[in-house]
């Protein structure tokens, strides 16, 4: 599998959201807000959690729940880079920010 940068994902985040937004256009009469976004993002979030609790055995699902999470999961990322693109914050950036943070604060 090719190793993915968060250049490329971000690049490739944007184009599948604009082809996202002709459908939502063609279907709605108007592109979703961003607000519409994070609460997409949030609900695909709960499912990551409910798959993982299938995952480990501690909810009953039919199904293969980890080609479902996996699939959550990067669908999460997706998000994630979505809205920050959509409201103009660097997602390198602030990733870069918060691990900083988080290792000075851990003594890292």
């Amino acid at each position: 599998m090719k190793t993915l940068d968060l250049s490329t994902i971000k690049e490739r985040s944007k184009n599948i959201r604009n082809a996202y937004h002709e459908l939502e256009k063609h279907h709605h009469g108007s592109e979703w807000t961003v607000e519409e976004d994070a609460l997409a993002f949030l609900t695909d979030a709960g499912l990551v959690g409910r798959l993982t609790m299938s995952q480990q055995g501690r909810w009953p699902k039919g199904g293969d729940a980890n080609a479902e999470l996996e699939h959550k999961l990067g669908e999460c990322i997706w998000w994630i880079t979505v809205l920050a693109q959509r409201m103009d914050i660097d997602i390198e950036e602030a990733t870069e920010k918060f691990l900083s943070k988080t290792e000075k604060l851990l003594g890292q």
